[in-house]
């Protein structure tokens, strides 16, 4: 393991590693510590990794950027919610609920980052299993299990049996944009690929999606701006 170095304001330290299971050249920036890690396979070039690195500055700097600007969940900010900012707000309550333009929370400053997560996460599953029915009824599917994770590489996923996994993160998205990413993995029911007919099946199912699909390349990686755990 050796480390190199982005030149630039400020220089980015990258750690250099290789793995026998690694196929390709590959980047990942850690989100608890901003570590950047490239990783290479055992008979890669170190400097044809390292031109690869040079190529995704841009990537880099824009992930380091997004993390320094972190925002813990805290009472008193602003958090979106189905695209709305709500101000999260003290309230003799026992769990989270939206008032008008608030976000009302048990005066708790030590959890309430953990219950405005526990709520999020309630409306998501909600939301995205309404969705996902939704739209594979009128494929004539059937939804399997639909789980949820904290990803950043994808907004969700499908499997050729019909499972569902999405971002909870998707329900702080505008509404319209959490119903396209359902639309797009239940068009994998149909279509296991991204090809043309898979994108007709997508317009079938959502004719707005590509606007929906430049919000999230525009906006979706602020979502993952706030932070839920020290």
């Amino acid at each position: 393991m050796r480390s190199a170095n982005l030149p630039g304001d400020p220089p980015v330290e990258i750690t250099v590693r290789r793995s026998p299971r690694a196929r390709r050249y590959s980047l990942r920036v850690s989100g608890l510590d901003g570590r950047v890690t490239l990783t290479l396979p055992q008979r890669g070039s170190i400097a044809e990794a390292l031109d690869f690195a040079r190529s995704r500055e841009d990537w880099i700097r824009q992930t380091l950027a997004e993390q320094a600007t972190a925002q813990p969940v805290a009472i008193g900010m602003v958090l979106p919610v189905e695209g709305a900012p709500l101000t999260l707000t003290p309230a003799a309550i026992s769990s989270p609920r939206v008032e008008g333009e608030a976000l009302l929370v048990p005066a708790d400053p030590a959890r309430v980052a953990l219950r405005v997560q526990t709520f999020l996460k309630a409306a998501a599953r909600r939301r995205l299993l309404e969705a996902s029915e939704r739209y594979a009824e009128k494929l004539d599917r059937e939804v399997g299990r639909v789980t949820l994770r904290d990803t950043r590489s994808r907004w969700g996923s499908c499997t050729s049996r019909g499972d569902l996994m999405y971002s909870w993160r998707l329900i702080m998205a505008p509404p319209e944009v959490l119903d396209y990413v359902a639309a797009h993995e239940v068009a994998h029911m149909v279509e296991m690929n991204h090809s043309p007919a898979f994108w007709a099946v997508v317009d079938r199912l959502c004719p707005d999606y590509k606007r929906h699909r430049t919000w999230l390349r525009r906006e979706g990686g602020a979502l993952h701006r706030y932070r839920f755990k020290d």
